[in-house]
């Protein structure tokens, strides 16, 4: 047990940001150290309302990322624990699996490569020819695939929550961070928008879409920017089409995995997402715009150089928007069965996405720290798979900078 002295301070852990993240932070600071105070600030009224709670609900089993990354390593782990914790508390999930499906002969090697990333990562894998993927998914169709059988969905939202109630923290909602004083003697003092100061030792920012601000509010540079890019989804009006979790394969070069289809608990399946830049970092649509918000990530460089490093992956995603035809073509890709009717708006997400200065994209998870701050600055996908694990890394470092007294 860590002891700590909590006189003229309102807790010895002040944490940003009331996602999934955050919450897994909390949890893990109260399991690691029980005694030590943590409130956590969330400016919305309940907890994951952005990324945690707008997405499509899957557990990844970690078998897209580079051996030995961070996202790797906990997204693996991550995964089964997820899975305990949600059986665990009730919360409800499936472990159905999924299908990762070429449908191109020069997707092939990239699809063979893949299923040798798994293996390195550690994840048992099925390599399947076309026969064999219309026995897990009648109607998609492919020349090859891979099944991966610790895919599963849950409940992220249900999780975040129940990860708050469990940590014991003082969860604040409705409280917005405008302004942060830190000082290596005194720790820090977060102001928020309604007018309360709340003091603690070490501040922790999981921020989100927002992290590279808070992080600029405390004086530290992060040295990325977030650029927000809309996924925007459909529902399958006729589910019986697909029967669990169908992906595409991934380009290399750009860190999304392209339009998917994801059977949910419910029954429903979603289709999507296509990645476009938002107007804002909470755009979820085109007519949400924020001058302010747009112009900052416009005055970043690194935004401009994304963009012409990626302008043709750039230019599909924005037709893929704007055109459901477009959209529906690239559905028929895995899914020829699929009508235009068949497809009906369903609510979209934004990705907090860093982008470092010179346009290249974050592609591991980011957490960066300084004296009496841990910021976490690049947390998207599959950050909700691996937020157990995340959670622990953060809070051994939230630990470490508390200190003994």
């Amino acid at each position: 047990m860590v002891q700590v002295r909590t006189i003229g301070y309102d807790c010895d852990v002040l944490v940003i940001g009331g996602g999934i993240v955050g919450m897994s932070t909390a949890h893990a600071i109260s399991r690691a150290a029980p005694g030590t105070r943590v409130t956590v600030l969330e400016k919305e009224p309940g907890p994951a309302r952005h990324q945690t709670g707008r997405n499509s609900g899957v557990i990844h089993s970690g078998i897209y990322y580079r051996p030995g990354s961070l996202k790797a390593r906990y997204a693996v782990r991550g995964s089964a624990e997820m899975i305990k914790f949600c059986a665990e508390y009730g919360i409800p999930h499936a472990v159905t699996g999924k299908l990762i499906v070429a449908t191109d002969r020069a997707e092939l090697p990239r699809l063979h490569a893949l299923a040798q990333r798994g293996r390195e990562n550690g994840i048992a894998v099925r390599e399947l020819g076309p026969a064999q993927i219309t026995e897990y998914e009648p109607e998609i169709t492919g020349l090859a695939a891979i099944h991966v059988g610790t895919t599963g969905t849950c409940d992220f939202t249900a999780v975040a929550r129940q990860l708050g109630e469990a940590s014991g923290a003082e969860i604040r909602y409705g409280a917005r961070v405008v302004r942060v004083d830190r000082r290596p003697d005194r720790g820090v003092a977060v102001r928020t928008a309604r007018g309360d100061t709340v003091r603690g030792r070490v501040l922790v920012n999981c921020a989100g879409l927002h992290c590279d601000g808070i992080a600029r509010l405390t004086g530290d540079d992060p040295e990325v920017r977030i650029v927000p890019f809309r996924g925007e989804y459909y529902e399958l009006a006729r589910q019986d089409l697909v029967r669990g979790l169908v992906y595409p394969v991934p380009d290399p070069a750009f860190p999304f995995l392209g339009v998917h289809l994801t059977r949910g608990l419910d029954g429903s399946v979603h289709v999507g997402p296509n990645a476009v830049p938002a107007l804002a970092r909470e755009g979820y649509g085109w007519g949400v715009v924020r001058p302010r918000e747009a112009a900052a990530t416009a005055a970043w460089p690194g935004a401009w150089r994304l963009a012409r490093r990626h302008w043709r992956h750039g230019v599909g995603e924005l037709h893929r928007s704007l055109s459901k035809r477009a959209f529906v073509e690239e559905v028929r890709r895995l899914l020829p069965a699929v009508e235009p009717q068949d497809l009906v708006r369903a609510a979209p997400g934004v990705r907090a996405q860093a982008v470092r200065r010179d346009g290249t994209l974050v592609d591991d998870f980011l957490i960066r720290q300084s004296p009496r701050a841990i910021h976490v600055l690049n947390a998207p996908s599959p950050a909700a798979s691996a937020s157990l694990p995340i959670g622990r890394e953060v809070a051994r470092r939230a630990l470490e900078a508390l200190g003994p007294v």
